[in-house]
């Protein structure tokens, strides 16, 4: 890899660990630039998620004040990540990834229509539970199945999981927005973590290490970018930010598969 080739990767680090910490989808940057240098398409997706995990934590830190009281979310939810973590990353591993890549597109677009109704899906539940008792215990579970859903997909793919975790907490929780960007950098962390741990202990020979290393220098920068800028945003620039760029990995996706 020449020295022009290593910049693009880092400065691709860069931009993927901003918009994970902000939105999400952060993957669609890197992935396509490591095929573009010729990395393999497995070898890519592994090495990347790889990379990321440093640039998502420095994401989940920025986001420190947002998490404050968010102990039993955290409790109740990490598991399902790691668990989710896991399962994706191992099928990965046994899978034809063009199996799973097909409905992907159909899970953003899934993600994007939570995002975007979240504000009356959350009056609508709210109205439900004045009628009918243990609603919230309902919403509890429904969220717990739906993070860890998302997290079979990030460990598996990666790309938009952002999307889809916000997408999924927006709709089923009262917080604001911002206290759940925070709480959907840390799922995405423990599920970007989890994944890695996995690929490092089954499939070592698919990392590339060098691609590793300078993804994880551009995330990293990225990710005290993107919480920097992010909890900065308003909830309704960042409701639109998430389903703007939501559309642009759906177009991407299916153009460019």
């Amino acid at each position: 890899m020449s020295v022009g080739e290593a910049l693009l990767v880092v400065l691709a680090g860069v931009g993927a660990g901003t918009i994970n910490t902000i939105v999400g989808s952060g993957t669609l940057i890197t992935f396509p630039t490591l095929l573009l240098l010729g990395v393999p398409p497995v070898t890519a997706n592994i090495s990347n998620n790889l990379g990321l995990v440093p640039g998502s934590i420095t994401g989940s830190v920025g986001y420190r004040r947002e998490l404050r009281g968010m102990g039993p979310d955290l409790r109740r939810y990490v598991p399902m990540s790691l668990l989710g973590g896991v399962t994706g990353a191992g099928l990965l591993l046994v899978l034809d990834p063009d199996l799973f890549r097909t409905i992907v597109p159909v899970l953003i677009v899934v993600g994007i229509l939570l995002v975007a109704l979240g504000p009356r899906i959350n009056a609508w539940t709210a109205r439900r539970r004045e009628v009918a008792e243990g609603a919230g215990s309902g919403r509890r579970v429904a969220m717990q199945a739906g993070v860890l859903g998302a997290g079979v997909y990030g460990g598996y793919f990666g790309a938009a999981q952002g999307i889809i975790l916000m997408g999924i907490l927006g709709a089923l929780s009262g917080e604001s927005l911002q206290r759940l960007n925070g709480l959907k950098n840390v799922l995405a962390s423990v599920v970007n973590t989890v994944a890695s741990v996995v690929f490092l202990v089954v499939a070592p020979e698919r990392v590339d290490w060098l691609v590793v290393l300078l993804i994880a220098v551009g995330s990293t920068l990225g990710g005290v970018i993107g919480s920097t800028v992010g909890r900065r945003l308003p909830a309704p620039v960042l409701r639109t930010l998430i389903v703007v760029v939501g559309v642009v990995a759906v177009t991407k996706l299916v153009a460019f598969p």
